[in-house]
């Protein structure tokens, strides 16, 4: 007998749809490169955080699945105008998959928490941003061949991301308070 088929309410699926579209649109701005990393400094890397802190771990990891799935298949929606395979197998591709880890990460916090407060939001998205990093730093180390580099490396990143995760955490905490309860409402369906 085959397996219950899940299916998604209409809901869900366009909020997936959304936030994977919002992602895609943060890739309009332009990475910068410090270092000689390779990796560029974008602002795409908050939409996986602020989709986690917002829609909780199913929807928020979906809709980057979604982003990175038509990115691997050649749409150029990722920052500079990146798309196809390459970006997941050179410097900044164990990133795109921290991006995976990010979504799930805040999303889990926020879900197990009775109410989404700011210290909440912050060590949520705090906690997303850590995911990335480790899993794009070792993928980093793998690249290059050198481990304890692409950790120094990495830390031309550090003082963006906590502006960005600091940001994320106000907006988030502005969302929840205008939406009341909608967050907390679906998490225990997740």
């Amino acid at each position: 007998m085959p397996a219950p088929r899940v299916s998604l309410p209409a809901s869900d699926l366009a909020r997936i749809v959304v936030f994977a579209a919002f992602i895609a649109v943060l890739g309009i701005f332009p990475g910068i490169y410090f270092g000689a990393s390779g990796v560029p400094v974008v602002i795409q890397n908050a939409g996986p955080l602020l989709a986690g802190v917002l829609l909780g771990a199913r929807r928020a990891t979906a809709s980057v699945v979604l982003l990175l799935g038509l990115t691997a298949i050649g749409l150029p929606l990722l920052s500079g105008g990146r798309g196809g395979l390459a970006p997941f197998v050179g410097p900044s591709g164990g990133f795109l998959f921290g991006w995976i880890a990010s979504a799930l990460i805040a999303g889990l916090i926020v879900s197990r928490a009775s109410k989404p407060t700011l210290p909440v939001l912050g060590l949520a998205t705090l906690g997303g941003l850590l995911g990335s990093y480790a899993i794009g730093i070792p993928f980093l180390g793998a690249y290059i061949g050198d481990l304890g580099a692409a950790a120094v490396q990495s830390l031309v990143f550090v003082p963006g991301d906590l502006g960005k995760v600091a940001a994320t955490t106000v907006i988030a905490a502005v969302v929840h308070r205008a939406l009341p309860g909608t967050l907390l409402r679906t998490a225990q369906r997740e």
